[in-house]
């Protein structure tokens, strides 16, 4: 799926505002995650999932390195996440199903902080940007 000019200066231009805040911003797509699909937390056995936790906040920030990552590298977002798909894919073995979920998450905690520029259009744009970063992500599986 590829994004237009537009969309892609859509998506730079509300992640400049995210990245000030992009652990945060993690942390709460994950809350989200963990709250709305509550199966999703069989693959952190091992953490902390309450509200705030040192360890959701860290994986949060996981998260969200690896969408600006995808957002420096916007037209090649198969390249930049290559490893993340390998990982996620033959050793974490991670439902494919929860790429598009944790994106939905992203979506809405992005949207809510960020109300008066987040647009339909911008909305569209994101939707776009996080389907190719879950696509990409998902690709191995096949």
């Amino acid at each position: 799926m590829t994004l237009t000019q537009a969309e892609k200066a859509a998506v730079v231009t509300i992640w400049a505002k995210v990245a000030t805040q992009a652990d945060a911003v993690g942390a709460e797509s994950l809350e989200r995650l963990f709250a709305s699909y509550p199966q999703t937390k069989t693959y952190f056995p091992h953490f902390d999932l309450s509200q705030g936790s040192a360890q959701l906040r860290a994986h949060g920030s996981k998260v969200m390195n690896a969408i600006g990552e995808a957002v420096k590298n916007v037209d090649d977002i198969r390249g930049a996440l290559a490893k993340l798909s390998e990982l996620h894919a033959y050793i974490l073995r991670v439902d494919p199903v929860n790429f598009k979920l944790l994106s939905h998450c992203i979506l809405c905690s992005v949207a809510a902080r960020y109300p008066s520029d987040f647009t339909p259009e911008v909305h569209a744009a994101w939707d776009k940007f996080l389907s190719s970063v879950s696509s990409v992500l998902t690709e191995k599986y096949r």
